[in-house]
């Protein structure tokens, strides 16, 4: 039994248990497996996946809900029958709504009240506390209305803790957070099985040690994408972004390029809930980079789709979301089984060729430092020197890429 498995508290089952009985989830994908246990969790390729969308998008409809980024999320959060969600590793339920404070939120509290709290305590209950402790209702609606900039028709707990949590939730700010991340199809409710009280260790790649590794964005390695890779994981990390997240305006996972000049701010929420969406004014967004920057915005391996939608696009617009999006993908994973097929059929040699032809030709990116201005044009360049740590970001990107030649695969 895997890992994941141990770890689900008995509260968890009785949650799985009463979401999947529950008339709100008739007739979602799921299914009971021998021993009992439900295919709670499922990947968005899988049949199980591709059905809990086809459901969802439906129900998005019924709901009055337009098919477009963030859907899922609306949908498996309005749905939901108690808004509340028990922890799989600690049995502790929390809001699925934007109800816990960041740690910024922390200081400044802390800084104001002088009172310490957690990233696990409601909003809600900070709110009572405060109160307990000789604060007035004036004092504590003050505090919350300038902290968020907040326009409110009065001053009461209710009104402004809502209006705190639309801000975060709809406009990416960054006070409160939920105690749920959204994660459909994924998972059957639509929201990762661990809450955010065990989110840092049970979720390994979002702890704090690894949380700047982040800036380098693997997925441009796992789908060998084109652009100045190096380049583009440091604008993703320098101060342009330091409130906010970095967008590829042209997805990577449909085989747009990696590169800087293809990469704008964009709230965390939106970020997410966008994926590998590709949209009308996305194509216009590429196509005036491309102009003014003279950088190809495509993958080798897709430059003839995007000759094709390029040519095409303002006649079929509605072709974008669906039949042209649709064949970038279908031909990323005709790329990524070709690159498979070749490991398969000439084993070490077939390693060899792919890294010296499509993975060597960019590593002259990662021997340089660059600066850039804010749409990621690099403004001036110099030589890094080489070291143990150049050494170390080469040989992690010919290892990720090669691993997920299999991975996609599987």
């Amino acid at each position: 039994m895997a890992k994941s498995e141990r770890n689900w508290h008995p509260d968890f089952i009785k949650y799985m248990d009463k979401i999947i009985n529950h008339p709100n989830y008739k007739d979602l994908s799921i299914i009971q497996k021998k021993d009992g246990s439900w295919s709670w969790i499922s990947t968005a390729k899988s049949p199980i996946g591709q059905a809990r969308i086809d459901w969802c998008e439906k129900k998005a409809t019924e709901l009055g809900f337009p098919i477009e980024a963030g859907v899922y999320a609306k949908v498996m959060r309005e749905i939901h029958p108690t808004k509340w969600k028990v922890c799989q590793v600690c049995g502790r339920e929390m809001s699925i709504y934007y109800h816990y404070p960041s740690a910024n939120c922390l200081k400044k509290i802390n800084k104001q009240f002088g009172i310490l709290y957690t990233e696990i305590d409601h909003i809600s209950d900070i709110w009572d506390d405060l109160l307990s402790n000789g604060f007035s209702p004036a004092e504590i609606s003050q505090f919350f209305i300038e902290y968020g900039n907040l326009t409110v028709a009065n001053m009461e707990k209710d009104t402004i803790i809502d209006a705190l949590e639309s801000l975060c939730r709809n406009e990416g700010k960054k006070i409160l957070s939920p105690g749920a991340m959204s994660n459909f199809p994924d998972r059957f409710d639509g929201f990762h099985t661990y809450n955010r009280c065990c989110r840092a260790e049970e979720d390994t790649g979002r702890s704090k040690e690894n949380l700047k590794s982040y800036t380098k964005d693997r997925r441009a390695y796992e789908y060998w994408s084109d652009g100045n890779i190096h380049a583009a994981n440091l604008f993703m990390g320098s101060s342009f972004f330091s409130n906010t997240t970095a967008d590829h305006v042209g997805p990577i996972s449909l085989g747009f390029v990696h590169d800087p000049r293809y990469l704008r701010p964009m709230a965390g929420s939106d970020n997410s809930a966008k994926r590998d969406r590709l949209q009308f004014t996305d194509v216009e967004n590429i196509i005036n980079i491309e102009k003014q920057t003279h950088v190809y915005p495509m993958s080798w391996y897709s430059e003839k789709i995007w000759e094709y939608i390029k040519t095409n696009y303002k006649q079929y617009p509605e072709q974008i979301p669906t039949a042209y999006r649709d064949a970038l993908k279908q031909n990323m994973a005709n790329y990524m089984f070709i690159l498979w097929n070749i490991i398969q059929q000439c084993g070490k040699n077939g390693i060899s060729f792919l890294f010296e032809n499509l993975l060597k030709p960019k590593y002259k990116y990662f021997l340089f430092h660059y600066t850039f201005d804010e749409n990621g044009v690099i403004i001036e360049r110099s030589p890094r020197h080489l070291t143990e740590r150049i050494s170390g970001e080469l040989d992690r990107y010919k290892r990720i890429a090669i691993e997920s030649v299999f991975d996609f695969h599987e």
